[in-house]
């Protein structure tokens, strides 16, 4: 799996026709799995709980590919530092849990601003849609409308038109894992499914979203071993 912990090197201004150029080939499109939706699990650091007022701090994302086997499993990690929009609140209790100083030098010489984030990341998901024959993407996280509520209000700030993402459906990993594991927290959750967790690196977006990927493939890969979706190809729309 790739890891860009800073920023893709992407140009933003490509044309529509540039940004589907030199697409990975994609051997097993996701798009009939998932109903033409391509999951992308999404984490998001903040300075608050209010997706309004609070800084979004950190993006980071997994994109996700079935490997030659047909399994789902995490393809490449993208991550984003960001800077706090103009006016945004910063909790002191949601920095000290999520340990970022956005003062940092070494954090102002690498974040981006929201719009780059975004620009980036659709850019990102736009090309894995058109690789996996999906129409539209889907955030995955675990609490994911937290997630989907400071995506969308960050779309909004930046008065952003084209968003992939589906703008109120969401895969959450805290309702899959409660019914796959008996787990709501996602430490507990990623350790009843037999993953390893590092809690020093908790409440970093990377981490966390790597381990929510982990999470979610092995959830949707023991159901098509134990139940699977053939049975259910005949089955209306």
């Amino acid at each position: 799996m790739e890891i860009n912990l800073k920023t893709p090197l992407l140009n933003t201004s490509t044309s529509e026709t540039e940004e589907t150029e030199n697409i990975e080939e994609c051997l097993h499109p996701l798009g009939g799995r998932f109903r033409g939706f391509l999951p992308v699990v999404i984490d998001m650091e903040t300075g608050g709980f209010n997706h309004h007022t609070d800084a979004l701090l950190e993006v980071a994302a997994v994109t996700l590919r079935f490997d030659e086997h047909g399994m789902l499993a995490p393809h490449r990690t993208y991550g984003w530092h960001v800077s706090p929009f103009e006016g945004s609140n910063l909790e002191p209790a949601s920095l000290e849990v999520n340990g970022i100083d956005p003062n940092l030098p070494f954090r102002q010489a690498i974040a981006v601003d929201e719009k780059k984030c975004l620009d980036e990341l659709f850019l990102i998901v736009r090309k894995e849609m058109k690789a996996n024959n999906c129409k539209r993407a889907i955030l995955v996280g675990h609490n994911a409308a937290f997630d989907l509520n400071f995506l969308n209000a960050a779309v909004q700030r930046i008065a952003k038109k084209r968003n992939p993402f589906h703008p109120f459906s969401t895969f959450d990993t805290v309702t899959l894992a409660a019914m796959a594991y008996k787990q709501t927290v996602l430490a507990r959750s990623v350790k009843a499914a037999g993953f390893p967790w590092d809690a020093n690196e908790a409440h970093s977006a990377v981490y966390d979203t790597e381990k929510t990927a982990d999470l979610f493939c092995n959830i949707i890969n023991q159901w098509e071993d134990k139940i699977g979706t053939k049975k259910l190809d005949g089955a209306e729309d």
